[in-house]
């Protein structure tokens, strides 16, 4: 895959446009149209292998968006969607086939996880989950009819750290498409396709839209794969609005700036939580408790915004702790400017089993944190106001994760 001609604050904020001086205007336009007018019929047969035919196929604000994508993670191209959920399914219904296989790790995000167990087996597709950072499972686990290896990182909630360069080897060994869900990560943290990665997935919802105004979803890699994803969305019809696409356009301009103030904010936020006789343990990359920090330290430039901790006490005591704070929201999802909290169970991990919750060690005493950019020193007073409403000190055993 090419890497990124431009830095990635430079790519954010001017895509792949040229610098040439010209008239026209500093903002791009919303080609706010479901179709487009053709003077003949002749002009229309040549249109519609364009961004000028018919918006579900293409349109040139979207065009835009997605330039703009595969400039900041450096692959040939990108497609925007509707959702992320809407990226992920529309990418592995296009890739794979009745009697293939997945190996997937076993941490991923609650609506991925139900995708592979109960919907792909309608379809004759079978996942096989493997622990996050074992990757002699990984190897094992693949089979002839093998043909994805799937991984997300860091994971939600929480966050282990994929070995990018070793996952990424292990796929093109045999022969398989290797598929990275990098929303936590983001283009600025991290570029998983530098490490070999065929497709690089966000949901750009969070970080890339960065406002908690838009839905919408990424995928971008190698451009044999993408032009074959992209013949999936035109029948699918999942694509996106030209003025959701102009809203993100707007937010990755953004992007780097936002993405430094949460990754200084949030490893205060992790440092503080760690010291905390209330807090059971802290989930943060650049922590050097965590069990990958190393691995983090080295294919990262940020922890992400990102910080999940486990109260010292039970389900009862997470869900008043999030309901005690005010400056971060009780909301679901995350990467915005402003500060949520969530709890996993409860949301982005609510739709699946209690049983498959456990495997991936998400329990009750974890709180989840989206740290904005708002005065760290603000987040932390939240934060400590709100810890005080569990009582006294539980006495209960430190659990460890690798």
């Amino acid at each position: 895959m090419k890497k990124s001609k431009r830095r990635a604050e430079t790519a954010a904020v001017r895509g792949e446009s040229d610098f040439e001086k010209k008239n026209g205007p500093v903002v791009p336009e919303i080609y706010q149209t479901s179709t487009f007018q053709v003077t003949d019929n002749e002009e229309q047969i040549r249109i519609t292998t364009t961004d000028r035919y018919y918006t579900r196929w293409g349109n040139p604000t979207i065009t835009l968006a997605e330039q703009t994508v595969a400039a900041l993670e450096g692959t040939d191209a990108a497609l925007v969607f509707a959702s992320g959920m809407g990226a992920i399914t529309t990418t592995i219904l296009s890739l794979l086939r009745t009697g293939d296989h997945i190996v997937a790790q076993r941490d991923l995000y609650g609506g991925v996880a139900k995708f592979f167990a109960d919907w792909l087996p309608k379809l004759g597709i079978e996942a096989t989950f493997v622990e996050t950072t074992e990757y002699d499972q990984h190897v094992r686990a693949i089979r002839p009819n093998t043909k994805m290896l799937y991984l997300e990182s860091p994971t939600n909630p929480a966050l282990r750290v994929v070995d990018m360069k070793k996952t990424a080897a292990i796929a093109k060994q045999h022969g398989l498409i290797s598929m990275i869900d990098s929303t936590f990560g983001t283009p600025i943290n991290q570029h998983p396709a530098e490490y070999g990665f065929d497709l690089v997935m966000h949901s750009g919802t969070k970080y890339l839209s960065g406002h908690a105004d838009l839905t919408c979803g990424v995928a971008s890699g190698r451009s044999d794969l993408i032009e074959q994803i992209g013949e999936t969305r035109k029948t699918l019809g999942n694509c996106m609005d030209p003025h959701a696409a102009f809203l993100l356009i707007r937010g990755m301009k953004t992007l780097a700036v936002r993405v430094a103030q949460h990754n200084e904010n949030a490893l205060r936020v992790a440092e503080f939580l760690e010291r905390h006789e209330k807090v059971r343990r802290v989930h943060y990359p650049f922590l050097k408790s965590h069990p990958q920090y190393a691995i983090a330290r080295d294919q990262m430039s940020g922890g992400s915004g990102m910080v999940t901790f486990e109260v010292e006490g039970t389900g009862d005591d997470a869900r008043r702790v999030s309901e005690a704070m005010k400056l971060f929201t009780l909301a679901t999802s995350l990467g915005g400017v402003e500060s949520l909290v969530s709890i996993p169970v409860l949301t982005s991990h609510a739709m699946i089993s209690a049983e498959l919750r456990e495997k991936m060690g998400v329990n009750e005493q974890m709180v989840r944190l989206s740290v904005g950019i708002e005065s760290v020193d603000d987040l932390i007073e939240d934060l400590e106001r709100a810890l005080e409403v569990i009582g006294s000190r539980v006495s209960a055993p430190v659990g460890s994760r690798s």
